[in-house]
């Protein structure tokens, strides 16, 4: 465990909002590396690192995205303050009074700032609590001398670049993780910490397994390409939602039986939970309503594989999420058992 929240910390710590994904992929890809594996640059940016099995005509293939929730510059302001475009989908409530970072494409350099309301100030603005958080009223106020949108365009920022939300990544005494981004970067870094003990502990898969760091996850699109012909099986490890009507929570791990795009595969849901069962890893099963995973994305593309999905159950999803190392543990244990056991039979 300790590994792994290692890895979940770095990770969290790297900007990654779709579309700018770069600066994590090289770091993912560097790590596998000094651990002795091969990684694939897909051409949309994924990275696929393929672990050599006892058997070599049936593969799998577990997917975690590393691409995150963000934001584009959609305008400069006349005050010099940025209008936002958000990427992925979330609310801007869920990023009012956070920290930012711009990514300045123009010179590389980065500028920090803060997502508000522009009528913040209670003691100038009616409306401050009950106006509407869109995206006519929030802004990014930078941390620069700015009071035009000359002056701020001085700084080289312009439309299209990149803007990263602070995530704010704290561990408890208790075993809470709390940060943005714990969707996916927990996944990530669960299967980070598997691919070192099997290299650290010379463990032989018994089937040929692609680890499949994608970066489109957010915008629907992610891991649906570059899949080896001879996968038979997929598993998206991502994170499983709570709320009302929920059974997950932040203790156990998360076996999802739908989510919006319909059922996942009967048989190899079940297959899983007989794992969870036998070796007494606590879980839950449910359905997702407003949710799609890589998985579901590469069924729409037509791929021809048995398709499950699990993770750890993450609060406030597309907020402030947070999680417990019961979780993670409990996820982290089921990957394994999953890996290690028989394919299902055709």
């Amino acid at each position: 465990m300790s590994e792994t929240l290692t890895y979940l910390t770095k990770l969290t710590q790297i900007p990654s909002p779709t579309g700018f994904t770069k600066a994590i992929m090289d770091y993912v890809e560097a790590e596998v590396t000094s651990l002795g594996y091969k990684a694939n640059r897909t051409p949309k940016d994924g990275l696929l690192v393929t672990v050599m099995g006892k058997n070599d005509d049936q593969h799998r293939l577990l997917t975690a995205h590393l691409d995150t929730l963000g934001a584009m510059v959609r305008a400069i302001k006349p005050d010099g303050r940025l209008k936002l475009d958000l990427i992925g989908g979330f609310t801007y409530n869920a990023i009012e009074g956070e920290n930012c970072t711009v990514h300045v494409s123009q010179n590389g350099k980065t500028i920090s700032g803060t997502i508000l309301m522009h009528q913040t100030s209670v003691h100038v603005y009616k409306d401050a609590g009950t106006a509407e958080r869109n995206q006519t009223n929030m802004e990014v106020r930078l941390d620069e001398k700015v009071t035009s949108a000359e002056e701020t365009r001085a700084l080289g920022i312009q439309v299209g670049d990149f803007i990263s939300f602070d995530p704010r990544t704290q561990i408890t005494p208790t075993g809470f993780i709390k940060s943005r981004h714990l969707d996916d970067k927990v996944s990530a870094a669960i299967l980070l910490n598997l691919l070192r003990q099997y290299q650290h502990n010379q463990v032989k898969l018994p089937y040929t397994t692609h680890f499949y760091f994608s970066a489109f996850e957010e915008l629907g699109h992610g891991a649906n390409s570059s899949i080896p012909e001879k996968t038979l099986e997929y598993l998206a490890v991502d994170m499983g939602a709570i709320g009302d009507d929920q059974q997950t929570d932040e203790y156990t791990v998360s076996i999802c039986v739908k989510d919006a795009s319909g059922p996942y595969h009967y048989g190899l849901r079940q297959h899983i939970v007989q794992l969870a069962e036998a070796h007494q890893i606590p879980y839950k099963l449910d359905i997702y309503p407003y949710y799609g995973s890589d998985a579901s994305a590469a069924m729409r593309a037509g791929a021809e594989v048995r398709h499950a999905l699990l993770g750890a159950g993450i609060e406030a999803s597309h907020a402030y999420e947070r999680t417990h190392t019961d979780s993670i543990e409990a996820t982290e244990k089921l990957i394994h058992a999953y890996l290690m056991s028989q394919m299902l039979e055709s």
